[in-house]
């Protein structure tokens, strides 16, 4: 049986690839005429169900508060956005670290990924609770 720190750490990487496919995806299907801005549209909509559903699959056989498993979604997706979406998407199409982790949007959408842990984390423990 995993631990739950590992499994966590295994639903945040989930919820990471399920953000940045459709993130890439939103690329193929050009909508507005700012593919960038069209992206992060679709990131921050897409991050919603993904997020609930990693949140799920944690608490359907494992328990964290929900403060901490937020935490820890968040920690993991900046780390893989650094060490994979910013070198491997990113960089070869001329943008830089600084850009990336410098962009407003960025921590929208973290502050968004944390909450929305949080707020579903909280809800779906609360069964276990009584």
């Amino acid at each position: 049986m995993i631990n739950k720190n590992v499994f966590s750490i295994l639903c945040a990487i989930l919820v990471w690839v399920l953000g940045v496919s459709f993130y890439l995806l939103s690329f193929y299907l050009p909508l507005l005429e700012n593919p960038e801005l069209q992206s992060n549209i679709v990131l921050v909509l897409a991050i919603i169900p993904s997020a609930c559903f990693g949140t799920y699959l944690f608490y359907k056989n494992r328990y964290m508060k929900p403060a901490a498993l937020a935490l820890t979604f968040v920690a993991v997706a900046t780390l893989l956005d650094a060490l994979i979406t910013v070198p491997v998407f990113i960089i070869p199409h001329g943008g830089r670290y600084s850009e990336f982790f410098g962009d407003p949007m960025f921590y929208t959408i973290l502050v968004e990924f944390y909450f929305i842990v949080l707020y579903y984390g909280t809800h779906l423990t609360k069964p276990l609770k009584a």
